[in-house]
């Protein structure tokens, strides 16, 4: 017979797979069945778990993958939202009685949101812990869902959209941090490229997810779809993800007093800016993300009329070509960035430089990108080549925006390692800013000056992001020591990553 002492016995011995235990920022420990059966038994501080991991890098190898797994799938179901509705757009409007226009001013808004999400919900990780900061913004994300599905005008939508973004991004900069203190820096750029599979699938499924749902049902069975997915992604972080000690943390116990200044803080999400590295950085990712969203918010609006489709699946499953493109793009360029990462170490007699990695990433900016948008645009304006010609340069361009995003993306979390949350936050914060700005200007500028003038844009872009890049690559030292001289700062590396 399963007595009570038995059945605790059991989960106290199973509490290292369960995971139910974490190690936060500020150097408390807990486990939560510790907590249980000491509730009602003693008044005093619960006992440390032994079982708790200190440095991330000490987690053995299954756990890093299951967190890989878990934080790149709420990144999945996080940004799912961001272009989930571009095939239902005149279903919605004509619900609410408003224009698909007014649709697509919401759906800036939620990217402006997202950007600005990490300025909320870091100074909450700081003051509670970072473990905390992120189920709590899962699960906001996830009443959210609920509430935009049963959402009743077009006041609620919006209210529901607007909130929901801003848990977005924190879900990326919090999982991106986790990875670099988990994954050493030889592995780093590879860890990264999986967990970017989960931030670029789900604007590319969104709209294929959202184009089938709304042929066969309600939009609102978009949402029921998406508050099962975060549902998910809250069970998976709660069980397998714990908190990590940070060396740069603060110990101090919450208060309203370290709320404060953890806000103050956050101004490093702008003030890090002063350093021109991570400026390029985070401005050749805005000029990426532009290019990213033009090139997903327009699908229904060029290919339907132009190839006399009237479904919105059909052009749902177009975006089956870029995604596949983000996927691709995305696995390949972290990989290709940590090999050329391995190489110039190799050069350098054994000296490793962050910046290096970023080299991997031009080939895209000055030749996949380029190259494929003008294709894209222009067969389009003039009815060259056809729908297939339109996927397969949407596959390439899918392709070569997330091989230039991979290395960006582990730069960032390596350039100014005691600062990482902050230079995270900050290149997500100006990335959707410009993506908000493509996903509200790319149809009015399709209407006013073609696809092919509209896609050229987007070329000098990527090219200008490119330039920023290689400029970063080859001086982004030099930089970052100039400026660290200027604000009397000890230049501290990454190697021990």
């Amino acid at each position: 017979m399963l007595t009570k002492h038995t059945l605790f016995t059991l989960i106290y011995n199973l509490r290292p797979l369960l995971l139910y235990h974490y190690f936060d920022e500020r150097g408390s420990s807990a486990g939560f069945f510790n907590n249980w059966i000491s509730m009602g038994h003693s008044t005093t501080a619960p006992p440390v778990a032994k079982e708790t991991f200190k440095k991330g890098t000490d987690l053995p190898s299954w756990h890093k993958y299951v967190i890989l797994f878990t934080v790149s799938f709420m990144c999945l179901a996080a940004t799912f939202s961001s272009t989930c509705l571009y095939p239902a757009t005149p279903e919605i409007a004509a619900e609410f009685g408003t224009t698909a226009e007014h649709i697509n001013v919401t759906n800036a808004g939620v990217l402006l949101a997202m950007g600005s999400s990490s300025l909320l919900w870091a100074p909450i990780a700081r003051t509670l812990g970072r473990r905390t900061a992120y189920n709590a913004a899962i699960a906001v994300l996830f009443f959210c869902s609920i509430g935009t599905a049963l959402s009743i005008n077009m006041a609620m939508f919006t209210a529901m959209r607007i909130l929901a973004g801003f848990q977005g991004t924190y879900n990326m900069v919090a999982g991106q941090t986790i990875i670099a203190d988990i994954f050493d820096q030889k592995r780093r750029g590879t860890a990264v490229g999986f967990f970017m599979v989960g931030s670029v699938l789900g604007p590319a499924i969104g709209p294929l997810v959202g184009g089938i749902i709304v042929t066969f049902a309600s939009w609102r069975s978009i949402f029921w779809v998406q508050t099962g997915m975060v549902g998910l992604g809250l069970f998976l972080s709660l069980l397998f993800v714990p908190s990590i000690a940070q060396p740069h943390q603060i110990t101090e116990k919450p208060s309203l007093k370290l709320w404060g200044k953890s806000q103050v803080e956050m101004l490093k999400v702008f003030t890090l800016l002063i350093y021109p590295n991570v400026f390029f950085a985070d401005l050749a990712c805005g000029l990426l993300a532009w290019t990213q969203y033009s090139l997903l918010a327009a699908p229904r609006h060029l290919i339907n009329p132009r190839f006399n489709l009237t479904s919105p699946l059909v052009s749902g499953l177009f975006y089956i070509a870029p995604g596949a493109g983000f996927l691709l793009g995305s696995i390949a360029g972290g990989r290709f960035s940590d090999m050329t990462m391995a190489k110039k170490i190799m050069q350098r007699g054994g000296k490793r430089v962050p910046q290096d990695r970023l080299n991997s990433g031009l080939i895209a900016f000055f030749l996949i990108i380029p190259a494929s948008q003008l294709i894209y645009g222009w067969c389009l304006q003039y009815d060259v080549g056809g729908l297939a010609l339109a996927i397969v340069a949407a596959f390439f361009t899918g392709a070569g925006l997330m091989a230039a995003f991979s290395s960006l993306n582990t730069y960032c979390a390596e350039a100014i390692p005691e600062q990482r949350t902050a230079v995270i936050a900050s290149k997500y914060f100006i990335q959707y800013i410009f993506g908000a700005s493509g996903n509200a200007a790319i149809v009015p500028l399709i209407d006013s000056i073609g696809i092919g003038l509209a896609a050229t844009i987007g070329v000098i872009l990527a090219i200008s992001g490119g330039i920023l890049v290689w400029t970063l690559a080859k001086y982004g030292g030099e930089m970052q020591t100039f400026i660290d001289g200027k604000l009397g700062h000890q230049v501290e590396t990454d190697d021990e990553k």
